[in-house]
């Protein structure tokens, strides 16, 4: 019929919220939580992972599914209506550190707190994505770890090296202080309804052992929201002050690469490197914040001088290497004998990853040879998607390597009949190969895009 309006889709409403944040940059918006309708509800589910662990309510996806239409309305209405939505606390549960001696907490909300985070979280993005600098990468669209990993290359080989503040926020989500964080959020975002559903998340609770705590510092653990809001507070703390504050009184030239709360500086000089050493723990303390003090450190990472031996990734006195993102960056000659900076995977990100497939191998070793090959190329195809990256081939062959021995050691323990050797494995290897290592990213191609 003429004359009738057509309902905005979702992309159309981020795509007004986004031209209205850039339009009025530093201007707090006050009108948001109209855009949240059942549309935008239906998008958010559809968003949300469906597999994840359940929350304290122990209701999965499918089961949440059955009734969707009618949760989703009932949801919109209690999200909007003040009082009536009762953010529920996360269940806690422990799982493995990397070197399996320890474990870290992680947090999973409900399936429906997932979706209206979500929902909340779309809006937050279309805001902030217009202030977040070109110096963040992580839990952004458009952005990820080898993003971050290609301009940390570009930086210090512009530099040829120079100095490397390798930094580590101890216990960051659980130190976020929530009335900074809210003074923060109110700087560009004062919506009644958004705000108001924020503040009930960060005072949910945890529940562990069917006890329910309720900590006065942290993002809401594994939340949907959780890795933006991380993001919002490390925008303020870090990434403005080093853009407003430290890079106008450096002497040479400067970087901040950072990815969630993982984040490195690089320097032309050593004084200048010295100067923000000396003032970015205190710049920290002052948003609850500590930098770890074993894992904090400044590292020579100059150019090696031409008649120097090359770097083997730090395996001496590691004052020549720094790691981020899983890998461990250093100085090596190319074939071509021109000093370069290569990356290789980080000792315990490689341990880690063996310490898993074993344990993999341990519980399927009497399947089928034919599931487990499979299972185990997939594994390491998955490997070399994030790993694969130029200069790490060795690295990637080695895990090959390590893998079929450990393949070996559990094969032969099927059962004490089996008289399995390296000559019977050598021929099954020839049946059932593990795919090649493999080169994904690559800083050349990446250089030229």
């Amino acid at each position: 019929m003429a004359g009738t309006l057509t309902p905005e889709t979702v992309s159309t409403k981020l795509e007004r919220i986004a031209e209205l944040a850039k339009r009025m940059p530093g201007v707090p918006l006050r009108t948001l939580a109209h855009h949240i309708d059942i549309e935008w509800l239906r998008e958010a589910h559809r968003r949300v992972r469906k597999d994840g662990a359940t929350g304290v309510d122990r209701l999965t996806a499918e089961e949440y599914a059955k009734n969707l239409e009618e949760n989703l309305r009932s949801l919109l209405g209690r999200a909007k209506s003040g009082d009536h939505y009762r953010a529920p606390p996360v269940r806690r549960v422990h799982i493995p550190k990397g070197d399996g001696s320890k474990t870290r907490p992680i947090g999973i909300p409900t399936f429906e707190d997932k979706i209206l985070q979500k929902a909340v979280a779309m809006v937050l993005e279309a805001v902030y994505e217009q202030d977040f600098l070109s110096c963040s990468y992580g839990f952004r669209p458009g952005r990820g770890a080898h993003d971050a990993l290609q301009a940390l290359w570009q930086q210090t080989m512009a530099m040829n090296g120079g100095w490397v503040l390798e930094a580590d926020i101890e216990k960051f989500f659980d130190s976020v202080d929530h009335t900074q964080l809210r003074e923060a959020l109110s700087r560009r975002v004062r919506d009644g309804v958004v705000t108001r559903l924020i503040g009930k998340w960060l005072n949910a609770g945890v529940m562990e052992e069917g006890m329910v705590r309720h900590p006065e510092t942290g993002t809401p653990q594994g939340g949907v929201i959780s890795p933006l809001l991380a993001n919002i507070y490390l925008h303020e703390v870090l990434d403005v002050w080093w853009e407003s504050e430290v890079q106008p009184r450096l002497r040479g030239r400067a970087a901040l690469i950072r990815y969630a709360d993982d984040f490195v500086m690089v320097f032309e000089t050593e004084e200048d490197a010295r100067r923000v050493v000396d003032v970015l723990a205190k710049r920290f303390e002052k948003y609850g914040l500590r930098l770890h003090p074993e894992k904090t450190r400044l590292v020579s990472f100059r150019k090696p001088r031409a008649k120097e031996p090359p770097d083997d990734g730090g395996d001496g006195d590691g004052t020549k290497s720094f790691d981020l993102l899983g890998f461990t960056h250093f100085w090596s000659k190319s074939r071509k004998g021109v000093w370069v900076v290569k990356r290789k995977t980080a000792k315990d990100r490689f341990s880690r990853t063996l310490r898993r497939i074993s344990m993999w191998c341990s519980a399927h070793r009497h399947e089928a040879i034919t599931s487990q090959h499979v299972a185990l190329a997939r594994k390491l195809r998955g490997h070399d998607a994030y790993f694969g990256i130029t200069g790490n081939a060795r690295a990637l062959s080695n895990l090959r390597q390590q893998v079929r021995r450990i393949w070996y050691k559990w094969l032969k323990r099927r059962s004490w009949r089996t008289r399995l050797t390296w000559t019977t494995m050598n021929a099954l290897l020839k049946r059932f190969p593990l795919p090649p290592a493999r080169v994904v990213h690559s800083i050349y191609r990446a250089a030229n895009t």
